[in-house]
């Protein structure tokens, strides 16, 4: 039997600072989660409604909401170079952090920076990452969720052929772990681990030094596999 994941819970003020909303307004979205598939809540702190923040970030990175359907980026340069800040202004999101927590909670949803630059002191260092803005253009066109797919553009991207008899502690990322859990795309295989549905890979093993993507060993990976297996 494979263990449940423990979920973060977070607060209607939490989410709702994340999302550029008041607490009022992420309440209004729970009471017609009839309507609109506002997650369920999780917990209770007190009178305190908590939920599973991973499925929130899931159901606001999905929302199919009008002003972002009809939202008209600045005119830019193609080549201009955009901070996580300034791409999620840029694609119309409120929260200025939106990109930020598409790259912290969904791997593989959001393109990798075009560029990345090492900031901070040697004890406090941090990465800046850049995104050109025809990067930008080009996932909000095909984007998931959008009604455009990225078949219907250019073809979504073959996933690596990734052999099960490779060393067992080779660090491996979310392109190479969707190979070899046999999903059709890397954002297949993110949305899964979103939801909770792959328990083994909620803990990495390791994130890269530049793009902070998280990996993991072939072991974990295909052990996750044979429990998908077991279970289907």
């Amino acid at each position: 039997m494979t263990s449940q994941r423990t979920p973060r819970l977070a607060d209607a003020a939490e989410i709702a600072a994340e999302q550029g909303m008041t607490p009022a307004r992420i309440s209004g979205l729970y009471t017609k989660r009839a309507e609109n598939g506002f997650p369920e809540i999780a917990d209770m702190r007190g009178r305190a409604r908590l939920w599973d923040h991973a499925e929130v970030s899931t159901w606001f990175a999905r929302r199919p909401l009008a002003r972002l359907r009809d939202h008209t980026p600045p005119k830019r340069d193609p080549q201009d170079l955009l901070t996580a800040a300034e791409a999620s202004k840029f694609l119309g999101y409120k929260n200025s952090n939106q990109v930020t927590t598409f790259l912290r909670d969904h791997p593989g949803y959001f393109p990798e920076p075009d560029f990345v630059e090492e900031m901070g002191t040697e004890n406090h260092p941090y990465l800046r990452r850049m995104w050109r803005v025809q990067t930008l253009l080009d996932w909000m066109a095909a984007r998931p969720g959008s009604g455009k797919h990225l078949g219907s553009v250019r073809g979504a991207p073959a996933l690596p052929d990734v052999p099960v008899d490779g060393d067992p502690d080779e660090l491996l990322g979310a392109s190479q772990a969707a190979a070899l859990l046999q999903f059709r795309s890397v954002n297949s295989f993110s949305s899964s681990l979103s939801q909770g549905n792959l328990p083994l890979l909620q803990t990495s093993d390791a994130v890269t030094e530049k793009s902070r993507r998280r990996q993991w060993t072939r072991r974990r990976i295909l052990e996750q596999a044979a429990a998908r297996k077991h279970k289907g």
